[in-house]
């Protein structure tokens, strides 16, 4: 292989950022609970973090945190405990007898939501992986960086505008509607998804 290969980047990009994962269901949750402005917030922290491991693995950083084993693993239960965190979280607010109305009366701030989702994203191991191997597969050995530049660029375009999407498309009246009268429904979903994305990332063998 040659050339950059923009077309398998793009696509094998939108089929991973836009699945169902820690950092979409957090990314709906906050849009649906607190608003636009907070959902934005928090998908610009998880569009950084993709940010930094797309340059991570494009100038060949990801692998060093691959082979070195000990690293890989101290971010794996990093990310399963946060994970596991966010769990308990939704849980508790599925189960507490607060009534939600406007996003001024929540505690959280947009520059909270904005480290949450850069957390999210920076102790996923599995970033790691895709990354690594989106670059192993669509970018040949010989890339210059100003080439490896333009695949950043490409992959952090279709990052935002799948997670801004999503932030914009959770925040409309008729799903925060929805959110506000079925609170235990939506944060009980939100609690199990979390919860068994952290076991699974306490229990798998994702460096191997």
């Amino acid at each position: 292989m040659a050339e950059i290969n923009y077309l398998l980047i793009i696509l094998s990009a939108l089929a991973a950022i836009a699945s169902p994962g820690p950092a979409t269901l957090a990314i709906a949750g906050t849009s649906m609970s607190h608003g636009r402005y907070f959902g934005l917030s928090l998908a610009a922290g998880v569009l950084t973090g993709s940010l930094i491991w797309s340059a991570t693995a494009a100038f060949g950083l990801a692998t060093v945190l691959h082979t070195n084993v000990w690293l890989f693993e101290i971010l794996r239960y990093c990310g399963a405990l946060y994970l596991l965190f966010l769990a308990f979280k939704s849980l508790r607010y599925a189960l507490s007898s607060i009534s939600i109305s406007l996003p001024e009366n929540q505690k959280s701030t947009l520059k909270g939501n904005y480290f949450k989702g850069l957390l999210i994203h920076l102790t996923n191991p599995k970033a790691i992986l895709f990354f690594g191997s989106l670059y192993s597969i669509g970018v040949p050995s010989t890339a210059q960086p100003i080439e490896l530049l333009s695949v950043i660029f490409v992959v952090g375009s279709v990052s935002s505008l799948i997670f801004l999407g999503y932030a914009f498309l959770f925040s409309n009246r008729l799903a925060r509607q929805r959110y506000l009268k079925s609170k235990v429904v939506f944060e009980s979903i939100f609690a199990l998804f979390f919860g068994v994305a952290g076991l699974k990332l306490l229990t798998s063998e994702i460096g191997k």
